[in-house]
């Protein structure tokens, strides 16, 4: 079938699978291009609980190729079947692991639903059996809501500012007009439901199902994202509602520091920059944000994707050459700040990256935005995300949308299923 961009809003709801695997392939090639220095300290076998997108992929793809592990991947993605696509994040890990066939190295993925107990110990079980232990745990899930696998009661975040309404400047991006809108305070149940989802209790459940297990190496390096962002939209983020779920992870990452270091074990959460993702797309005001700051980023050559970010996180602060009897403190990560955080955003934060930034959504409106911040590239980026635009891809020639991952661990629902999932829903998922 010949696959073309299907969009609903400003999301594209359908994906191109050469599109995707050429996005993969150059992300590899970025890799090999920069080398990690010989001899440093590298892990052998990692698990990516959501490395089919976004954040996770990047890290996937970086370990994998970068440091020579092996790597598990956790993800929910729906496949292609004939004559309808399957999701960006199938064909992703489809063409990843494809390469990683290629070179002989180990690459498989458990497909569920992360925050269910069933994949957590079934990810155990493959770990045991094809690894027998992991030494680089990554937490990369970002979702709309979780089932709490205790008690059965499904939470759904909300992104609200707290205490006060905050109106911010936004950008549609499928009319290319800039706006406004106000967000409404969230209750103190919606906190709480934003906290159950994207706050650190279900990365201390996967350590804790992973160590009884016995599938932790001992000196196992466990790492969540988290973000910091801009001071003037703090309301939507740091100071809202998914920054009390940030919190709650940082807090997460000391416990768990604290817990796997008398054997050598270490846990960080990494602070990382604004950047175009499915996740990200949701989120009120950012859009503008980052479209503005991706431009005044490359005028001063500091632009960095999710690859080149990850590519930074793993040689200069997870694996910078250090010996194997690294300190058992947080001082194991360089470059880690005050609280113990890595920051990847430090770029982003620069103060002139900001003054300018900030001059620029003051005067943004619909008639400048070509001039202030960069749309076109925006919305390249977001259909390059699903597969679409990308150079030496031939969108005119049919092609199968039905790709296969080399040898997949399915693990059902043990509730009712309600039915796939369509794509627009699933670009909200916890796959990324």
């Amino acid at each position: 079938m010949i696959i073309e961009p299907m969009t609903h809003g400003s999301l594209c709801v359908n994906a191109h699978p050469e599109g995707c695997a050429q996005r993969v392939r150059d992300d590899i090639a970025y890799v090999r291009e920069r080398p990690l220095p010989p001899g440093a300290a590298r892990p052998r076998a990692v698990l990516v609980i959501g490395g089919s997108a976004g954040l996770g992929l990047a890290t996937r793809l970086v370990a994998a190729v970068g440091l020579g592990a092996a790597t598990l991947n956790v993800c929910r993605e729906s496949p292609g079947l004939p004559g309808r696509t399957g999701t960006p994040g199938w064909y992703n890990t489809a063409a990843l692991e494809g390469e990683l066939a290629r070179i002989g190295r180990y690459g498989r993925t458990v497909v569920g639903d992360a925050f269910s107990d069933e994949v957590k110990h079934r990810t155990a079980r493959a770990v045991r059996d094809d690894l027998g232990q992991v030494d680089l745990v990554v937490h990369s899930l970002a979702a709309p809501r979780r089932t709490h696998p205790e008690t059965g009661r499904t939470h759904r975040s909300a992104i609200k500012p707290l205490g006060a309404p905050f109106t911010a400047k936004t950008y549609d991006s499928a009319t290319g007009e800039v706006g406004s809108a106000t967000l409404e305070p969230a209750s103190d149940e919606e906190i709480g439901d934003t906290v159950a989802v994207m706050g650190g209790d279900d990365w201390r459940r996967w350590i804790d199902v992973l160590g009884d297990a016995g599938v932790l190496a001992p000196d196992v390096t466990t790492l969540a994202f988290s973000y910091q962002g801009n001071t003037a939209l703090a309301p939507t983020y740091r100071a809202g509602t998914l920054g009390r779920a940030k919190e709650h992870l940082e807090a997460t990452a000391h416990a768990l520091h604290a817990r796997l270091g008398p054997t050598g074990g270490r846990a960080v959460t990494a602070v990382m920059r604004a950047m175009v993702t499915q996740a990200s797309r949701v989120i009120p005001a950012q859009t503008l944000y980052t479209l503005i700051l991706t431009r005044v980023m490359r005028e001063r050559g500091l632009e960095e994707g999710p690859v080149a970010q990850a590519h930074r996180l793993l040689a200069e602060h997870l694996y910078p050459g250090c010996s194997a009897s690294r300190s058992r403190t947080a001082a194991a990560f360089p470059g880690a700040d005050e609280h113990g955080r890595l920051r990847l955003d430090d770029r982003e934060l620069r103060p002139d990256v900001q003054a300018e930034v900030d001059r620029r959504l003051a005067l943004v409106d619909t008639e400048n935005i070509g001039r202030l911040g960069d749309p076109d590239g925006y919305r390249a980026q977001c259909l390059a995300l699903n597969g679409f635009g990308l150079p030496g891809v031939d969108y005119a020639a049919p092609t199968d949308p039905v790709r296969d991952l080399g040898d997949p661990i399915h693990v059902a629902p043990t509730a009712p299923d309600r039915g796939r999932r369509t794509a627009v829903r699933h670009e909200h998922e916890a796959a990324t």
